[in-house]
Formats: structure tokens, sequence, C-alpha cells
């Protein structure tokens, strides 16, 4: 079956999602089907639909950003993971945030505050940077075709909770270079230990605790995450727990979420 921009809109009113939300995906573009356009209606369609708030696609380049090639060129670095990004990065509609290795496309109202200062993060997910303001927004996360190891919000709520095994122990001189060719350096300390492979862990908790609901866009099965309750209910397991719940993967204890 062939879908079309109005399909993808339809699909977002089924799972609640309104015109002044605050939306981030990660998707798994195949996942979805054909849609009439391609890449670029389905963009297109999550614009249309969001006329009065925020759609956002992260635009990651930790794969080729690091201390061997150190520089980020908003305007000229590919991201690392997947078709979205690639196109969404550099369409003019949107603007894309000037952090070195999580970056990400923004498009909509009040985009040029919501990654204000971006070029000065010295972590991937910083306590006050744009991923943080997700769950300030109560944002909705859409997961399109991939699983909770693929949110990388959760990355922020590792960040305000201070783990001590997330973050490289080994900082490198990065250097940002904005639209303009202005450039900003400053020291970065990339993911040591991201944990990221077991972030399923938490589907329960947050199945259960409302902070996660399924449903469907097009082809692909789709999860849908409040951005705000996740935080919240991932800060109650850390603050119980006498180590990190995601070093392996399993069930997390009832106790330390109920």
């Amino acid at each position: 079956m062939k879908y079309n921009k109005s399909d993808v809109k339809r699909y977002l009113s089924s799972l609640g999602i309104k015109s002044d939300d605050t939306v981030l995906i990660h998707t798994s573009y195949k996942s979805v089907g054909e849609i009439e356009g391609g890449p670029d209606a389905f963009i297109d369609a999550f614009c249309e639909h969001l006329c009065d708030g925020l759609f956002i696609i992260p635009t990651h380049t930790w794969n080729n950003v690091n201390s061997e090639n150190p520089i980020y060129i908003v305007n000229k670095t590919l991201p690392c993971i997947g078709l979205l990004p690639r196109i969404a990065a550099f369409r003019a509609d949107g603007v894309r945030s000037l952090h070195p290795t999580h970056s990400m496309w923004v498009h909509g109202v009040e985009k040029e505050n919501f990654i204000a200062g971006e070029e000065l993060s010295e972590t991937p997910a910083p306590v006050g940077g744009a991923w943080w303001r997700l769950g300030e927004r109560r944002a909705k996360i859409l997961l399109i075709g991939v699983g909770l190891n693929r949110n990388t919000y959760i990355h922020a709520v590792d960040e305000i909770a201070q783990l001590d095994d997330r973050l490289s122990p080994t900082p490198f001189s990065v250097t940002v270079i904005d639209q303009n060719g202005n450039e900003t350096t400053h020291g970065f300390r990339p993911h040591y230990n991201t944990g990221s492979e077991n972030f399923g862990n938490f589907e329960r908790p947050l199945r259960e605790l409302g902070a996660l609901t399924y449903g469907k866009l097009c082809d692909a099965d789709v999860m849908l995450v409040d951005a705000a309750k996740c935080r919240d209910i991932i800060l109650k397991i850390y603050s119980r727990a006498d180590e990190n719940p995601c070093r392996e993967p399993g069930d997390i204890p009832e106790h330390l979420w109920r």
C-alpha cells in the first residue's frame, strides 16, 4: 500500500499528536512503507500537522566527529544515523543545532530559541541543553519502527542523574563552525559507556506508569513516549537502585519503580 501526506497526518491524529505539540522522532524509514513523494513528503506531513508546535529530527554526528576528526560544520557534516536525518539536516525550512555530536533539525515556532547555545555543549545531552528541554516542554517522542535503545532523550536523563559511567574521562577539544563560518572551540566529553543497548529494560515501568503507549504510523509499529513522565520515572529508578539498571539486559525489579 502507498501512503500520502494526508494518511501520515491522519495517523498522527490517531496517536493524539496535536498541532501545538513538540514532537521528536527516531525512525526506521523503511518500516513506514511507501510514501508518495518519498522522505521529504513524510517530513512535510509532520511539519504541516505540527503547524503551531515544534518538529524535531535528530541529526547526530557522533560517529564522525571525534578526537581524530574534532570538527563539526553545521552545513556540511553528514549525520551518521539514517536516511531521514541526512535529508532533514540540510532542509532550509528548519534549523540545525550546533551541538557537535548530538545535533537536531528543528522546524516550527521558537525553533531558534529551542536550540540556542548548543555550540557550547561539553557533553552529549547536558542539563540546560536542547535534549534536556524536551522534558521541560513535555515533548512527545515517537519511536517509529525502532525501540527504546534509540531513545536519545534517556541520555539527557542520565546526565540529570549524573551517572558516573556514561561520559569519557578523557575530553578532547572540538571546534563547531556555524552557518556563517564562525568558530567555537571547547573541551568535549563524549559517551564512554552509553548503556543504550539495554534501554529496553525501561519498557515495562514506562508502559505501566503511563509514560509509554503503542500505536501505528502507516506500516510501522510506534512507541509514543512522554518525555517528562519518562524522565521522572527513570530518575526514581536511579534514586532507588544500588547499581545502574541498564548494565545488563533484563527486567527492572518492581520495587524500584512502583
